[in-house]
């Protein structure tokens, strides 16, 4: 069987079609999800890598941060009572909200650290109280709002009535040393403090 010209121009065109869309089916298009695939994996591992970059600049300061909060934090019940009660009248004083009662709370302990509650109730204009609440909440002592009421003689707002319960952390320390911990620790080359400084 001879083929005409014309004949093997179309069988010539027709295999070079079959033989690209088989190229397409089997190579190209699969080479090109793999791409894809490879693009978007890398963009992942990309934001996964910064965020780990970013952990470890943010673990320095924040560990920084805890040596200082445990430093100069509030190490038992009396001094967390003490020092909560000066920041309190201090802030009232800066607010001019008058403080009508404090009444401390001690609680349960959990994990070496201990909250003590605090149920402060005052009474004075919305700015002062809107000021002695951001006071408290940008406090460098370890209190935070639990709850909070607050009402109004009027409608005008000259005379709001607050009611808060703070809640203040301190470190446990009414345990009794032991005989462990009343001697000087030895160095050991695994010790939690070395490994990180």
């Amino acid at each position: 069987m001879v083929l005409s010209k014309r004949e093997r121009v179309i069988a010539l065109l027709t295999l070079l079609v079959v033989g690209a869309l088989v190229m397409d089916k089997f190579v190209l298009t699969p080479s090109l999800r793999q791409l894809q695939a490879t693009g978007n994996q890398r963009q992942e591992l990309l934001a996964q890598l910064n965020e780990a970059q970013s952990l470890f600049e943010r673990r320095g300061l924040l560990e920084r941060k805890w040596k200082t909060m445990m430093s100069d934090g509030l190490r038992s019940d009396a001094e967390a009572e003490s020092r909560v009660a000066r920041a309190l009248d201090e802030w009232s004083a800066d607010t001019r909200l008058t403080v009508t009662s404090v009444k401390p709370e001690r609680g349960a302990s959990d994990k070496g650290l201990s909250e003590m509650a605090f149920v402060v109730a005052g009474k004075g204009r919305l700015d002062a109280v809107a000021q002695f609440l951001y006071k408290v909440e940008t406090s460098e002592l370890p209190v935070k709002i639990k709850d909070m009421q607050l009402g109004s003689a009027g409608e005008s707002g000259d005379s709001m009535s607050l009611q808060l319960r703070l809640s203040a952390l301190y470190l446990g320390t009414d345990q009794k040393p032991t005989q462990e911990q009343s001697q000087p620790k030895q160095p050991e080359a695994n010790d939690d403090d070395q490994l990180l400084q």
